[in-house]
């Protein structure tokens, strides 16, 4: 249903199901907004495609290759591709993050989509070191 409404090119908003983008979007507390794409995919976008399973999945893209491109979740280190331009059917405009709306060019967007992306391999040190620092406070 919510790909339908993508390709009547309207914007659609949804609750995040999954931690799979943790620690930028958390499940059941954040949300996302997304539309068809209207320019060329690049390192950095949070993209909707759906697998050759048929499951949709929203994840970052990493890299970008002649064959497609590889995509991973935040908490994720196990990179997947290449994904096909045809599979993906939707990027994300905006997120609601900790009742905030933010976009691009925010600290917390541009430093997933910018830093976060490159340290893939160090990510679980990295999430075990922000749990203990936070673990304390409300997520």
């Amino acid at each position: 249903m919510l790909r339908g409404l993508v390709e009547e090119g309207r914007e659609v908003s949804m609750v995040v199901a999954g931690n799979s983008m943790a620690p930028f979007l958390v499940h059941r507390r954040d949300s996302i907004c997304f539309r068809a794409p209207d320019r060329a995919l690049r390192a950095g976008d949070m993209v909707f495609y759906q697998r050759a399973t048929g499951q949709y999945v929203m994840h970052r893209i990493c890299r970008v290759r002649r064959e497609g491109y590889d995509i991973v979740g935040d908490a994720q280190t196990q990179i997947e591709g290449p994904v096909r331009r045809e599979q993906i059917f939707a990027l994300v405009t905006k997120v609601q993050r900790k009742g905030k709306w933010i976009g691009p060019g925010s600290f917390w967007w541009e430093f997933f989509a910018r830093v976060w992306i490159h340290v893939i391999p160090l990510r679980p040190a990295l999430l075990r070191a922000y749990q203990r620092l936070f673990r304390h406070r409300a997520v």
